[in-house]
């Protein structure tokens, strides 16, 4: 059995929920005069990512229970930790049963067993994590563990051949020698951490 499909045949769950946590506390430390900064994220200020971070919550409790994040924005007023925390909380409720781990569901890139939908917004995550977190000069490392089988799923998902015009990741980023496992997933993502780190 080879890795990507071990990982696909892993509960996510405690990945997920693990990085919400990392997450909350970088959107809980944001101050007010930083909202407006930008991000490696280019589409994005501080507080658009931060409200986008909340609205990616709200669209994977829309996957478990109603097949398709389609009814939810990918964009949410609220940018502040408390909302994201309640949103987490009922995102916990919406994937307990074991049974949507392997139902088939709607994402923005493809029709999947939910386990990969939530493989995909941990990714989310993460990867804005970084974003958020070099933009507002925080620490910007989270647990390898976490990393590790996100980035398996992405490099499965999103190989360099794949990064086309309408594809929502730029071409692959090579890391610096320095960089940690957070960073060199942000640059498989096509994140460039000149400037930022």
């Amino acid at each position: 059995m080879n890795t990507i499909e071990t990982t696909q045949q892993t509960d996510p769950r405690e990945v997920y929920f693990t990085s919400a946590a990392w997450v909350s506390g970088l959107i809980g430390a944001v101050r007010a005069d930083q909202l407006d900064l930008p991000t490696p994220c280019d589409e994005f200020d501080v507080r658009t990512l931060a409200g986008h971070l909340v609205a990616t919550v709200a669209r994977l409790i829309a996957i478990a229970e109603l097949g398709s994040p389609d009814s939810v924005s990918p964009f949410s007023p609220d940018h502040d930790a408390a909302s994201f925390d309640t949103l987490v909380e009922q995102a916990r409720a919406a994937w307990a049963d074991d049974a949507v781990l392997d139902a088939p569901v709607i994402v923005p890139w493809g029709e999947v067993p939910g386990r990969s939908a939530v493989w995909g917004y941990a990714r989310e995550l993460l990867v804005h994590g970084w974003d958020l977190a070099v933009a507002t000069g925080q620490p910007a490392q989270a647990d390898p563990a976490l990393i590790d089988p996100v980035a398996v799923e992405l490099r499965a998902l999103l190989p360099a051949e794949s990064r086309v015009p309408g594809v929502p990741f730029g071409p692959i980023v090579e890391p610096r020698s320095e960089a940690g496992p957070l960073e060199r997933l942000a640059n498989f993502a096509g994140r460039s951490s000149d400037g930022w780190v």
